[in-house]
């Protein structure tokens, strides 16, 4: 098992953000993507299958560069993530962020010539024996090649992006390593970073420290909410700008084709979690009857809870670990070595210290054919779930490995399928392996709120972004109409359940501020009823469901989420049916909560 509390990354670059090995090797990266660009800029599209040869050694060429930009820029990110303070770091991810924009030049060349293609050689082309198993992401990318500008004007797009999109990504995450927020306990007065004072928010026991510490967070972020609003303003101005010139129909179109999903079943997802909210509303009210509240407040909502005397269970970063490869082996032996290699060569960076960025993640080396975690493990039940997760992402990256790059590139909310199966599996065994009443009622209750998270907190989220980018295309937003726009979407989302919301999390939450992907709310809860849905037909299955699951996650980047569903699942996406069985998984701990609790109130 991992034996300290950071994560190697001496094995993959020696020297830390002043490796002069990475430095060769970023000068490897520049080379192979000038001779991917030239290959894919020689190929003749009018010759598409007299030519075959050339484009096969385009896309192995292609595969290098995106899988070497990954290694290094895993690393680099990593390191910076570890210290939020190394400058030499952050300068090497934004050389790096510089090499992706050059790649994406040769992305956009390549669709276009994928374009190019006569019709009559199309079919025939992709049917190519080493072709056929990435033809439904060559088709992919041949109808995205048809939305984008000339070559010359995607390229003023990618240059501008650098110190507009992603300048302005940067800003924010500065804002975010100056955040200092104040805290008081036992006396003693310190201050806490976000990564922090996040875990402490949602972790603390004592309801009183955790109230104190909110007014704390949103008066923290309040006094910077004139450059936070600017940083969401013009990120979002930038996507709109862009969308407009390439004459997208609406704001959300681009997330719902980059996520290969329907409106309708975007849709379908959300009414149905609607209806029954009304369950998971009363969830809440019990909860906050156990705390000795008429309602809770936005930080009690993950809050632990103990009764009698139960206090929530801690856990040491080697109990963690064992406590994941165990319950891992309860159900795939390929998932138990995974998270085993991933202790025994410390792919974990876990310690909990200042100058740590907040949240967690997990990136891939496609090179080293590894992962590297990263979080803050201060000891609760929740850090123990997110291990989990992280690890489920490890995993389903582990089992892509041998396939072509075109074939891995899942987009988010298939991607928090395996991470959100994995937590679940760790989950449901806590409670499982709870030893007396009042620790199950315990457990029960982490499990029940990060659904509640998934139904309310992100919901919230969704409807929060999506008003924001109506009003954005008529004008600036100043931070007094983001904090009302969120605090009114908070309470429907929640059906004004709580007593205090968080009307900064527009500030505090970087979801809203990562320049990759747009709308980075409604695929956690896609992913989170997906894997719930998953576990619900495993459990319904005679035989081993592992070899199927894996097939499932292996297919995640070649077709439609709908197209995965169906195939894998036998189910309808756009129709309630898929999402209410997996509700059902939600609000049977919920009756089981209930019924638990009763002698409690």
């Amino acid at each position: 098992m991992q034996t300290q509390l950071n994560w190697d990354m001496e094995r993959i670059f020696k020297g830390g953000s002043d490796s002069e090995e990475l430095s060769q090797f970023i000068g490897g990266i520049r080379d192979t993507i000038s001779e991917a660009k030239k290959l894919i800029g020689d190929w003749p599209a009018d010759q598409a299958n007299a030519q075959m040869t050339e484009l096969i050694e385009f896309l192995n060429k292609r595969q290098t560069a995106y899988d070497n930009l990954s290694e290094a820029s895993t690393f680099s990110r990593g390191i910076l993530s570890a210290n939020v303070n190394d400058s030499k770091a952050a300068k090497r991810v934004n050389e790096l962020s510089r090499l992706g924009s050059e790649m994406s030049d040769v992305e956009t060349l390549f669709m276009k010539k994928l374009k190019a293609v006569p019709d009559d050689q199309w079919n025939e082309l992709i049917a190519h024996e080493e072709l056929k198993q990435s033809a439904f992401n060559l088709d992919e990318k041949r109808e995205k090649g048809k939305k984008l500008l000339s070559e010359k004007e995607e390229r003023i797009i990618q240059q501008l992006s650098l110190d507009g999109l992603e300048g302005f990504g940067n800003v924010y995450q500065s804002l975010v390593n100056s955040i200092r927020v104040p805290f008081k306990k036992d006396g003693e007065l310190t201050t806490l970073s976000a990564g922090q004072a996040a875990n402490t928010l949602s972790g603390d026991p004592d309801p009183a420290v955790r109230e104190s510490l909110l007014d704390n967070w949103e008066l923290t972020w309040h006094a910077k909410a004139p450059l936070f609003a600017d940083t969401l303003n013009h990120l979002a101005g930038f996507r709109l700008q862009t969308y407009e010139l390439r004459g997208e129909d609406h704001f959300l179109d681009p997330a719902l084709e980059y996520n290969r999903l329907k409106k309708d079943t975007l849709d379908m997802m959300w009414d149905t979690i609607t209806e029954n909210k009304p369950k998971v509303v009363g969830f809440l009210n019990r909860k906050a009857k156990l705390m000795d509240k008429d309602k809770l407040n936005w930080a009690d909502v993950t809050a632990p809870i103990s009764l009698g005397d139960i206090e929530p269970k801690t856990y040491s970063f080697e109990e963690a670990q064992s406590f994941v490869v165990d319950h891992f082996a309860s159900f795939s032996q390929e998932m138990k070595e995974l998270a085993e290699t991933a202790f025994e060569q410390n792919w974990v960076e876990a310690e909990d210290r200042d100058g740590k960025r907040p949240g967690a993640y997990c990136s891939n080396l496609p090179k080293s054919g590894e992962s590297r975690v990263f979080m803050t493990f201060s000891g609760s039940a929740n850090n123990v779930s997110t291990l989990a997760h992280e690890l489920g992402h490890a995993y389903h990256s582990h089992v892509m490995r041998d396939l072509p790059h075109l074939n891995r590139r899942y987009a988010m909310n298939v991607a928090e399928t395996a991470s959100t199966f994995c937590e679940m599996v760790i989950s449901s065994a806590t409670v499982d392996a709870a030893e007396s009443i009042e620790e199950k009622i315990a457990l029960l209750d982490s499990k029940i709120s990060r659904a509640a998270v998934m139904f309310m907190n992100i919901h919230s989220r969704y409807l929060f972004e999506t008003r924001f980018y109506e009003q954005r295309q008529r004008g600036l937003l100043d931070e007094k109409e983001l904090s009302q726009l969120m605090e009114d979407a908070q309470k429907e989302a929640f059906q004004h359940s709580l007593d205090t919301y968080h009307p900064m999390f527009w500030a505090s939450k970087l979801h809203f501020h990562i320049t990759g992907v747009p709308f980075y709310n409604f695929p956690y809860t896609f992913g989170f009823l997906f894997s719930l849905g998953i576990y619900s037909h495993a459990k319904n299955q005679e035989s081993a469901f592992e070899d199927d699951y894996r097939e499932l996650l292996r297919d995640t980047a070649s077709m439609t989420t709908e197209d995965l569903a169906e195939k894998h699942l036998n189910v309808d996406l756009t129709q309630p049916d898929f999402w209410q069985a997996a509700i059902d998984e939600v609000l049977s701990d919920i009756d089981e909560y209930m019924t638990l609790t009763d002698a409690y109130i």
